[in-house]
């Protein structure tokens, strides 16, 4: 099965010079934990993530309200992607490799197409179960991305990251 058919196809962005303001107000209005962050030059290009936790760790750590910290000191630079027409197990893949939910789709030009999610491939491997003898996304496998995103830190890599 191919991300087209169960990615997220409206997907709601902000810009590099935005705020984190700004991106806590698209979450919150549009139900989302993550906002693709797109370049601040025209070319809508995806340059980084960030997600609600992202936000909070940003204004817990630097004391500040939200306006006023750039969402390019929170954003992952980091971007994982995937394409319309990667199927879904390169993308859980993808997901279980670097302990992502979700993850932007872009075309042959970097432009945001859509994101898929954990929820997304939980929700068609229901649907799935429900209507196809042969399902092409099974709830086993959604549970194995989850448990390999959710797997804890090595115990080293707990201490060097709280220090």
């Amino acid at each position: 099965m191919k991300i087209k058919q169960v990615m997220t196809s409206q997907v709601f962005a902000c810009k590099l010079d935005d705020t984190l303001n700004r991106a806590a107000q698209l979450m919150w209005e549009n139900e989302c934990g993550c906002i693709p962050i797109i370049s601040s030059d025209g070319t809508g290009a995806v340059v980084g993530m960030v997600t609600d936790r992202d936000i909070c760790m940003a204004s817990y750590t630097q004391g500040k309200p939200l306006f006023d910290i750039p969402v390019a000191t929170a954003m992952a630079h980091t971007v994982i992607s995937c394409h319309p027409d990667d199927e879904v197990g390169r993308v859980e893949a993808l997901m279980r490799t670097n302990r992502v939910r979700r993850i932007p789709v872009l075309d042959e030009r970097g432009q945001l197409k859509g994101i898929v999610s954990l929820d997304d491939l939980a929700r068609e491997a229901e649907r799935e179960k429900l209507v196809r003898t042969a399902p092409q996304i099974t709830l086993s496998e959604v549970a194995e991305t989850l448990a390999a995103v959710c797997e804890h830190r090595a115990p080293e890599k707990q201490a060097a990251f709280a220090g």
